[in-house]
């Protein structure tokens, strides 16, 4: 037992010592560390004292810098602002001295307006005092006058105004009547300057209706096949034709657009025989376009012999049998030239034969009326006229001379040589004159009659009016009682100048005023 207490007393003993040891060691490291803090924190105080001596007197001296730079941007404003206000105190000064100016530029005006209102009041009551004077003496004058001539002053006032209205209006129907004689003589020259303004006006209008073909189609389908591959179909029927074709929009239907009416002939045969034939593509159309003009051509040829066997014209050159052939593909004014040549034809021959010309004549002038119009269907362009060209080119096949004479006469381009030239120039005229002949509906051409008698009639003594030669003249007859021989001119210029401003018409009018004075007695 003893001798297990020993070693233990001497293991607590030495870890007594060993704890006060460790205790000693530690108290002197930690001592050490302390110092070395202590130490440390010092130097970092001192680092940080320094720093901050550094920035402050960096801080000094940016705000030193900043302080300059203000005080000098503010000096700088202040002499801006400083050199401001001497400006605007010499523009003050300035405009003060124009108003000091002006003020008393006013008050030498004012003075001078009123030494002039002064004046100009003494002379209006001057004036006053001589025009009551004036009245006075005129009124006297007034008086002898009505003692010496035995009339009234209105009496005598009345009576010069109806003569000097009288006088006025002869006046003016005079100087009417050299104005008429003045337009006469200009006529020509305003007669071109009109039709230049007319067809500037309507050009477009007429091109449209007569240069198109519309072509329609059963669907719209076709019409990619009509185009072609990048458009290599419509390029090729163009080049062969001649022919615009216009593919829009438009359902079931494609545009032909040509001046030649041949050409676009031509065009919508042979687009008919592709359609229908179902192959597109250029080699196709090249052939069908080259059969298609050939038969147009026998069919021309058909037309025109066919033409002259009905009319019974013979010895007929084939170039004007072909050019007759052309005309049935070609129009006028909205009327079909073969129909009109031929209605043309038979009137020449009509008219001759009722004239007792001889049965030679008869028919000269009926060949000369079918072919009055070749020069519209010519197989080369001119600058001539188309009466002109038909004259030359009936000249060159052979005609007689007075059937030429007659085509170029018929619209006076060419002095009238034989009889049948008249007769071709008024037959032509009643054919194209025929209500309904040239694309004029019925209904319109007789509101435009009415509306001329209407317009007649609503002028003060006109008893009647009638529109005759398919409104080409109005007749109007007047009371003799209420309309004398000068206002029966004054009253045509009147009918004739309201026509022209409010109405629209073919060709011209022609205004007759009709005055009869019937004198009635019964002897009883």
């Amino acid at each position: 037992m003893g001798s297990i207490i020993v070693p233990v007393i001497v293991a607590i003993g030495a870890l007594i010592i060993g704890i006060f040891l460790g205790k000693m060691i530690f108290a002197r490291d930690t001592q050490k560390q302390v110092e070395e803090a202590e130490a440390h924190a010092k130097k970092i105080v001192d680092d940080a004292n320094t720093l901050a001596e550094t920035l402050k007197e960096k801080k000094q001296l940016e705000a030193k810098e900043h302080f300059l730079q203000l005080k000098s941007q503010h000096e700088k404003e202040a002499q801006q602002r400083t050199q401001k206000l001497s400006e605007n105190e010499n523009r003050l000064k300035q405009q003060q001295q124009a108003l000091n100016d002006k003020t008393s530029a006013l008050q030498r005006q004012t003075q001078e307006n009123e030494a002039l209102k002064e004046n100009l009041d003494s002379q209006i009551k001057a004036f006053n005092i001589k025009r009551a004077e004036l009245d006075k003496h005129h009124e006297e004058h007034v008086k002898r006058l009505e003692k010496v001539a035995g009339l009234s002053a209105e009496q005598a006032k009345v009576e010069l105004i109806e003569v000097v209205k009288e006088e006025a209006r002869t006046n003016a129907m005079a100087y009417v009547k050299d104005i008429m004689e003045e337009a006469k003589t200009n006529a020509s020259k305003e007669a071109k300057k009109i039709i230049i303004q007319s067809i500037q006006r309507i050009g477009a209008e007429q091109t449209i209706e007569n240069a198109i073909t519309v072509f329609n189609l059963e669907s719209d389908e076709i019409k990619g096949q009509i185009i072609g591959r990048e458009g290599r179909n419509i390029r090729a029927l163009e080049a062969a034709t001649g022919v615009d074709l216009i593919i829009d929009d438009t359902p079931e239907a494609i545009v032909l657009s040509c001046f030649d009416p041949l050409r676009r002939e031509v065009a919508r045969l042979s687009l008919q025989r592709l359609v229908q034939d179902g192959r597109i593509h250029p080699a196709r159309i090249e052939e069908v376009v080259e059969k298609t003009k050939k038969q147009l051509e026998e069919q021309i040829m058909e037309i025109g012999e066919r033409t002259i066997i009905e009319l019974g014209v013979h010895g007929l050159h084939k170039d004007l049998v072909r050019l007759v052939g052309k005309m049935r593909f070609r129009s006028s004014y909205g009327q079909n030239l073969l129909m009109h040549s031929k209605e043309t034809a038979n009137l020449c021959g009509i008219m001759a034969a009722e004239l007792g010309l001889g049965q030679k004549v008869v028919k000269l002038a009926k060949r000369a009326g079918l072919l009055h119009d070749i020069g519209k269907v010519p197989d080369e362009e001119t600058e001539l006229s188309h009466a002109l060209l038909g004259a030359k080119v009936a000249e060159k096949c052979g005609e007689h001379p007075s059937v030429v004479n007659a085509i170029g006469a018929h619209h006076d381009e060419m002095e009238m040589l034989y009889i049948i030239s008249p007769i071709v120039q008024a037959c032509d005229a009643i054919s194209g004159a025929r209500p309904g002949a040239r694309r004029e509906m019925m209904q319109s051409y007789m509101q435009r009659i009415k509306d001329l008698e209407n317009l007649a009639m609503a002028y003060n003594g006109v008893e009647k009016a009638y529109a005759i030669q398919a409104g080409r003249e109005l007749r109007v007859m007047v009371e003799a009682e209420k309309v004398s021989d000068a206002d029966s001119a004054k009253l045509s210029f009147e009918i004739a100048d309201k026509i022209q401003k409010e109405m629209q018409y073919p060709g011209q009018i022609k205004v007759t005023v009709i005055r009869e004075l019937r004198a009635v007695n019964v002897a009883r």
